[in-house]
């Protein structure tokens, strides 16, 4: 098969296969196998990943995208937002065989620190490429993810904050203010505490409430010292749709964008929100990530000339999170495979309209939207 039209726009695609060679071990979901709990495979996988990847391949949508080869970040780039202990630490652990990022549910072996730097570099080399005017937006599907680690420390899956050292390295090259969205259904802690103080980088999350980690991500937080602000969080309840997402991007995002005026957007795209994900209760199907996609590039191609790079995060059904990752692709490029996702029917048939308690909720968080820092 093969795309029915060609794309038209170019959309840049990192993929390394070593991403997948990143290892978990073994586990009982998030949780480490022991005692009565009888060893299986990682939640955190290399299933969803692959597949996703396999599907782009079958379909023919990888001939409509302009391959962007990672090459690792360099521990200058990785210590612009990480401390250099907590990068070395990560390092040593791997040179043993067997570590874990700091939260004791995060394990990787001992090729991990380098598929880590491939990871974050990975990132670093979509921003390159939009920056350079080599492609319009890009996709960088890479593992391990990287939204829940902060400084100091790496935990929920996660080893190096792949967007935050996107954001510094696009900093120095001069994109003066980045704009960070995350979709993960779970709050992305550590891009927060890493840019709390700094009102040149937008942090935005849309995530489950309470999912995790817990208590982390309320409306109220909004930014520190000079950050205030600069960080929004919509925090949207168990259950949310396509309608109470579609509220957030409308209501939260793309006015909280359009006040920032970013020089370059950054996406943490975790597709863990899709309906039938194991870690977590929304009701996003692969439309609904389309929907998310299409308004990320409306907004940058309204704002900033179309600078925007998204970095694979979370998802976890290896049987969803492909159609989700093809239609954001299908979005991006513009181009369409004619793939039916099978599972689109199923998902929508949960409820997708928005709720008055989820509308609520995104009125909470768009009071904040006043507060971002103009240029």
């Amino acid at each position: 098969m093969s795309p029915r039209a060609p794309a038209s726009r170019r959309t840049g695609w990192v993929f390394h296969e070593t991403y997948l060679w990143h290892d978990t071990g073994t586990g009982a979901g998030p949780f480490p196998a022991g005692g009565w709990i009888e060893p299986m495979e990682h939640i955190e996988s290399p299933s969803a990943k692959r597949r996703f990847a396999n599907l782009v391949a079958a379909c023919g949508l990888d001939r409509e995208l302009v391959p962007i080869t990672p090459v690792p970040a360099t521990p200058e780039q990785v210590e612009a937002v990480h401390t250099a202990d907590y990068r070395a630490s990560v390092q040593a652990q791997a040179a043993t065989g067997r570590g874990d990022a700091g939260d004791g549910s995060s394990p990787f072996g001992r090729e991990s620190y380098a598929i880590a730097m491939l990871a974050a570099g990975g990132v670093v080399r979509a921003v390159d490429a939009v920056l350079d005017g080599e492609v319009e937006n890009a996709y960088a599907l890479v593992r391990p993810p990287g939204h829940h680690a902060s400084a100091e420390t790496g935990w929920g899956f996660c080893l190096f904050n792949n967007v935050a050292v996107a954001a510094r390295h696009a900093q120095r090259r001069g994109a003066a203010r980045v704009a960070i969205l995350d979709w993960d259904v779970h709050h992305g802690n550590g891009t927060e505490s890493i840019f709390a103080a700094d009102d040149t980088v937008l942090t935005i999350s849309l995530h489950q409430d309470g999912a995790y980690p817990p208590g982390s991500g309320p409306v109220e937080v909004v930014g520190t010292g000079a950050g205030v602000g600069a960080n929004l969080n919509v925090p949207l309840p168990p259950g949310s749709g396509t309608g109470a997402y579609a509220a957030a991007m409308e209501r939260v995002v793309r006015p909280a964008l359009a006040r920032f005026r970013p020089d370059l957007i950054l996406i943490a795209s975790g597709l863990d929100g899709n309906g039938m994900d194991p870690l977590a209760r929304q009701m996003l199907h692969s439309d609904g990530f389309r929907m998310l996609a299409r308004h990320a590039r409306e907004a940058a191609e309204e704002l900033c000339d179309s600078r925007l790079v998204l970095a694979h995060e979370g998802g976890y059904s290896p049987f969803v999170v492909p159609f989700c990752g093809l239609a954001i692709l299908e979005e991006l490029s513009g181009a369409r495979t004619g793939v039916l996702d099978p599972f689109l029917a199923a998902i929508q048939g949960y409820g997708q309209e928005l709720l008055p308690h989820q509308e609520a909720a995104v009125d909470r968080a768009a009071a904040n939207v006043p507060r971002v820092p103009r240029p």
